[in-house]
């Protein structure tokens, strides 16, 4: 794997993400407490793994990626990631606080905080995968 293969790890590891968040809810909401336990923290560690990889990415020499095109798709692509980032930076704050309620059995708690944190982090997550497809994929910069 070469640096340059780390924006599809990325979009393979939030939507891998996206689908533990879901397969979690499903499991919770059909009183499978343990293999919920289970796949939310698997979804922590894999949404580490993507923070560690898009870390490495971009503090490894790729530096800022800029969406070559203009018009609607610029401003689609800019919204989303302006929303995408805000969020972003709410979220580790999140996360943490709902799996440490859930870990002191503080359950109650743990339910009113994750109906914020889970739609917080699939869209984070969705997202992720969709920046990465309006970027690399579908609306890619010219090769110089």
């Amino acid at each position: 794997m070469t640096h340059a293969d780390l924006p599809g790890l990325n979009a393979v590891l939030n939507a891998t993400a996206a689908a533990l968040l879901l397969g979690g809810w499903v499991l919770v909401r059909r009183g499978r407490v343990r293999a919920h336990a289970a796949c939310m923290l698997l979804a922590v560690v894999v949404s580490a793994a993507f923070l560690t990889s898009y870390l490495i990415y971009h503090f490894g020499g790729a530096g800022v990626s800029r969406f070559a095109h203009g018009g609607w798709v610029r401003t689609l692509y800019l919204a989303v990631l302006a929303s995408h980032t805000i969020l972003a930076a709410v979220l580790p704050v999140l996360v943490v606080l709902t799996l440490v309620r859930a870990l002191r059995g503080r359950f109650a708690a743990h339910r009113r905080l994750a109906r914020w944190t889970l739609p917080v982090w699939l869209y984070v997550s969705v997202t992720g995968v969709l920046i990465y497809l309006m970027l690399y994929v579908w609306f890619p910069a010219p090769r110089a």
